[in-house]
C-alpha cells in the first residue's frame, strides 16, 4: 500500500524570479490566477491595513501547490524560520527565504477569515481547514517563543479506494458489519484518515446507509452515492464531539464516524451507539491493537474496568492499528496490526488476557488478523522495505531480528 506516493525528494524551489515581489495586477492572467486563493473561504476583501508579504516571498498558495505537486504531506511555517516540508515521513528544508512577521500574517489572511485570525490572536491557537481546486488543507496555527507558526496537512481531493491502497480483504469484511465498534489507531501521520476515508467510501458505494461523520476538522469530503452522508465539523457545525455524537443517535444513522475518541464521555456514547444497533468508527492514538484496549480502560477507575471490559468485548468488531514506513523505491507503505473480535478474543478481553490475544493474532490469518511484525516481515520478503526499516519500525525488535534470521 502506498499512502504517500510522491516523486523523489528534493527541496521546493522558490517561485520564478519573474513573479516574485510583483503585485497581482502586473502579472500575466495565468499567473494572477495561480497567485490567488481558489476557495471561497480564502477570498478575503482587500484591506489596506493588512500586512503585506516581503519582497521575494511567494503567496501561500504557491507554496502549497508546489508542495502538493512534489508529494509532500505537510508544510511547516514559522516566523524567523525557513519553511520546511515533510517528505515521506522526514523533515526537509526548502529554499524559500526566512519567514518574517508581516509575510506570515499575510499568509494567514490568505487561508483564514478575519474572524478566524482574530480568534487565533485571542486564543493563540487555531484549528481549521480550507480547500483549493487541487487539494484540501488542514491548518493548525499556534504561538511559539519566536512568534506564530503554522502547520498544514495536504489532503488529496480524490479518495483512494481500498484496492488502490492495497488494503487486505478483511477491511471489506469489517466495513460490511451492521453494528459494533471499529477502531482505527496509530500515531499522527500514520494514514488513519486515508484508511477510514477508503472504508467509508466503500460503504457509500456498496450499501444504502445513512452515514454521519463528526470530525475536527473535516479532512476528506464525501459525496453521497448509494449511502446518504452528512459531515459535521467540530467548532463549526457542532460545539463538542460528545454533543454531536449524542445528537446523532436521534438522527436515524446507520453508521457514525467519530474523528477522535478523546475522552471517556465520547467513549461511553460510542459504546452505547454500538450496543444499540449502530456501526461506530473511531480513531485513537495508540500503536497496537492490544494497547488500544488497555488505553481505553485507563480512562476508567479500577472499579469500573470489569464492566468496561465486558462492554468492549460485546461491542468491538475489530481494532486496526496502522503505521507508515519508507519503502525501497522512496515511497511509503502501510503496515497493520489487526485484531478481529472472534469468540475467543471476546473471552480474552473479558478476562484481561492481553498476551493471549497477541498470541492468537499470530495464528489468526484465517480471520484476517496479523501482527505488526508479521506485516513488516511480509513487506521485507517482498523487497519493499530494507532490514533496517523493519527493525526500526518493529515494536519488538528482538522478535523481528529472529524473524529476519529465519529463527521464528
Amino acid at each position: 500500500m502506498n499512502q504517500n506516493a510522491g516523486k523523489q525528494s528534493r527541496p521546493l524551489p522558490p517561485p520564478p524570479p519573474s513573479t516574485i515581489g510583483r503585485t497581482s495586477s502586473s502579472l500575466p492572467e495565468t499567473d494572477v490566477k495561480a497567485q490567488q486563493p481558489s476557495s471561497k473561504k480564502t477570498q478575503q476583501p482587500a484591506k489596506s491595513n493588512r500586512p503585506k508579504r516581503a519582497s521575494g516571498q511567494p503567496s501561500l498558495e504557491y507554496i502549497i501547490k508546489k508542495a502538493y505537486d512534489q508529494g509532500y504531506s505537510d508544510i511547516h511555517i514559522g516566523v524567523g524560520e525557513v519553511p520546511r516540508v515533510r517528505d515521506r515521513g522526514e523533515m526537509a528544508v526548502t529554499e524559500y527565504p526566512k519567514t518574517d512577521g508581516n509575510t506570515f500574517m499575510s499568509w494567514l489572511y490568505e487561508v483564514l477569515s478575519d474572524r478566524e485570525v482574530e480568534r487565533f490572536k485571542q486564543e493563540l491557537e487555531f484549528d481549521g481547514a480550507t480547500q483549493y481546486e487541487f487539494a484540501r488543507v488542514r491548518i493548525n496555527v499556534f504561538d511559539t517563543l519566536r512568534g506564530p507558526a503554522m502547520v498544514m496537512r495536504l489532503i488529496p481531493l480524490k479518495i483512494l479506494t481500498m484496492d488502490e491502497l492495497g488494503l487486505p480483504p478483511v477491511f471489506q469484511d469489517i466495513s460490511d458489519e451492521h453494528k459494533g465498534l471499529i477502531l482505527v489507531t496509530g500515531p499522527t501521520g500514520s494514514g488513519k484518515s486515508t484508511t477510514m476515508a477508503a472504508m467509508v467510501d466503500y460503504i457509500n458505494t456498496e450499501h444504502a446507509k445513512h452515514i454521519i461523520t463528526i470530525e475536527d476538522p473535516i479532512e476528506f469530503v464525501h459525496r453521497s452515492k448509494r449511502s446518504l452522508i452528512k459531515q459535521r465539523e467540530v467548532g463549526i457545525n457542532t460545539r463538542k464531539f460528545d454533543n454531536a455524537l449524542k445528537a446523532s443517535l436521534r438522527e436515524d444513522p446507520d453508521i457514525i464516524l467519530v474523528g477522535e475518541m478523546r475522552d471517556r464521555e465520547t467513549v461511553n456514547t460510542a459504546l452505547k451507539a454500538a450496543q444499540t444497533g449502530h456501526l461506530v468508527m473511531g480513531t485513537l492514538h495508540t500503536n497496537s491493537a492490544v494497547k488500544t484496549i488497555e488505553r481505553i480502560l485507563t480512562l476508567y477507575s479500577a472499579e469500573e474496568q470489569d464492566a468496561m471490559r465486558m462492554a468492549l468485548s460485546e461491542s468491538l468488531v475489530a481494532v486496526i492499528s496502522q503505521g507508515l514506513c519508507r519503502t525501497t523505491d522512496g515511497r511509503r507503505a502501510a503496515y497493520h496490526d489487526i485484531m478481529v473480535n472472534t469468540e475467543t478474543v471476546k473471552d480474552y478481553i473479558k478476562q484481561g488476557k492481553y498476551d493471549d490475544i497477541h498470541n492468537l493474532m499470530l495464528d489468526g490469518e484465517y480471520d484476517g488478523m496479523i501482527t505488526t511484525n508479521q506485516a513488516l516481515f511480509s513487506l521485507y520478503e517482498e523487497g519493499r522495505i530494507t532490514e533496517d526499516v523493519a527493525l526500526e519500525m518493529s515494536p519488538a525488535a528482538n522478535e523481528m531480528a529472529m524473524m529476519l534470521r529465519g529463527r521464528v
